[in-house]
């Protein structure tokens, strides 16, 4: 087990976990929020870039499975409302793109791959104004796989009905 990617700046907040379980590498991640008026955009850019150059190197040794809060919806499709939420935390232009860059160089969003055009499907809702009552928000907790595994995964789901925090499960199946 590994703690972290082997740069301090990012490693004292102890969002990363590195499993070597043989055949794959599993890495937990849960990603830098942006907060609000995006006071820490600049420092999720750096991040991203850090982490992203952190999923290719293992890559390069074996298949990766990455699980957690990415702190982004990537699609207009992924979250409620995508016009009110422009230049919000989790859904700026920085952070799609970012996104889209981890995809571009190997890596698949199982979710998307699976159900490409499900709509309505989120991972995490405010607690105000009973949004998931309504569903009303965003999926921004993935199951994302080195390319060559996406012939592998069998299932990738959202398990909405499971209740206890603000997120709710994610899944992956694979054989």
């Amino acid at each position: 087990m590994n703690y972290g990617f082997g740069i301090d700046e990012h490693d004292h907040e102890g969002r990363v976990i590195t499993l070597d379980m043989g055949d794959f590498y599993l890495v937990t991640v849960y990603t830098p929020n942006s907060q609000d008026e995006l006071a820490r955009l600049d420092y999720r850019m750096k991040w991203e870039e850090a982490f992203r150059n952190y999923l290719v190197s293992l890559d390069k040794e074996k298949p990766v499975i990455v699980c957690g809060d990415m702190n982004v919806a990537h699609k207009e499709i992924d979250l409620k409302n995508p016009k009110t939420n422009r230049r919000n935390a989790g859904f700026t232009d920085e952070e799609r793109a970012e996104f889209t860059k981890l995809l571009e160089v190997g890596f698949v969003d199982t979710f998307r791959l699976l159900h490409p055009d499900a709509t309505d499907a989120y991972s995490w809702w405010s607690y105000r104004m009973r949004a998931r009552e309504k569903n009303v928000g965003w999926r921004i907790d993935y199951f994302v796989v080195s390319a060559r595994l996406a012939p592998s995964v069998k299932a990738a789901n959202i398990r909405s009905d499971i209740f206890g925090s603000d997120h709710c499960p994610v899944e992956l199946e694979i054989d």
